[in-house]
């Protein structure tokens, strides 16, 4: 074979060779499930009879029009802003006070510590804070201590316990979104603040105008990052309330999609939940993506 013939083989196969593992992974664990899970939402399929019947679009016909559904879709909207918005301004808040000139053991460790409940996992956060916030817990205890004569029903309250589960994951989050912001802080050149020091501005109108939009490759990693974390909200909602208190006043799209496969048996429609998920996710993370990168090229 000649040598020109070789090289130009060799330019696709060896990047393929490299590559083939990593699409071996991929294809067997996200692209099969997606297509299979397509496939079962097109028939009437369930656990114990696997001989299903082609229904077509009639699944996805029932939950666009099904109540549940469209309540559970609310109940992740609500529960995905405010895991955007909250560990968001809470992580640059942290940076913030982490990116402070002061060399030494203390912020070194505390740095550390803001980030150990992100490798915690979703189950242990969720157990620690449920013993927490139950209405014998030891936060209600305090309250009553301090005079509180009924205390908030934290995780048993209709009103109260999908803010307190978007609380939960917030905080687990929190040291992620700071870590992400301190990287950007530590990217900002210091002459830029130096320059604007000397020109007089202050420490909000240098944050404003020379922090802020040096830190808008660190929100749009966050923010996508976040999003996803909320729509495919589930651990934390088994754990602390299990869909409840009420009918579905915490049930999310992904709990609901866990409880119509396995507990109620019926693949196909779990499947169309889980589909119907996934395209929301993918449009809005595409659009957001979209609109943050637009702003890092305006800043």
């Amino acid at each position: 074979m000649p040598r020109a013939r070789v090289r130009r083989r060799a330019r696709w196969s060896y990047p393929l060779v490299f590559a083939a593992p990593g699409l071996l992974v991929y294809i067997c664990f996200v692209l099969a499930p997606i297509l299979l899970a397509f496939g079962y939402s097109l028939t009437n399929a369930d656990l114990f009879h696997p001989d299903a019947e082609s229904v077509g679009a009639h699944n996805y016909a029932m939950l666009l029009s099904d109540d549940a559904f469209l309540r559970s879709l609310l109940v992740t909207t609500i529960l995905t802003l405010m895991i955007v918005i909250l560990p968001n301004v809470g992580g640059i808040a942290v940076a913030l006070l982490l990116d402070l000139d002061r060399p030494g053991r203390l912020y070194t460790a505390l740095r550390g510590v803001f980030f150990v409940p992100v490798v915690l996992s979703s189950v242990v956060v969720s157990v620690v804070w449920m013993a927490l916030l139950s209405d014998d817990g030891l936060v209600n205890t305090l309250l009553r201590g301090l005079g509180a004569a009924s205390p908030p029903g934290w995780l048993s309250d209709p009103d109260l316990a999908l803010y307190t589960i978007g609380f939960v994951i917030s905080w687990q989050m929190l040291g992620l979104c700071s870590v992400v912001y301190l990287a950007g802080l530590q990217s900002v050149p210091k002459e830029l603040l130096e320059s604007a020091a000397i020109d007089g501005a202050g420490p909000w109108l240098r944050f404003r105008k020379v922090t802020w939009p040096m830190l808008a490759p660190a929100m749009t990693l966050n923010t996508v990052m976040l999003l996803i974390t909320g729509f495919k909200a589930y651990d934390h909602v088994q754990v602390l309330t299990a869909g409840g208190p009420g009918l579905g006043t915490t049930a999310t799209i992904a709990f609901n999609v866990v409880q119509t496969g396995f507990t109620e048996n019926r693949t196909g429609l779990s499947s169309a939940m889980a589909i119907l998920m996934l395209v929301i996710v993918a449009v809005v993370s595409s659009l957001v993506l979209q609109v943050l990168k637009r702003r890092e090229i305006d800043l």
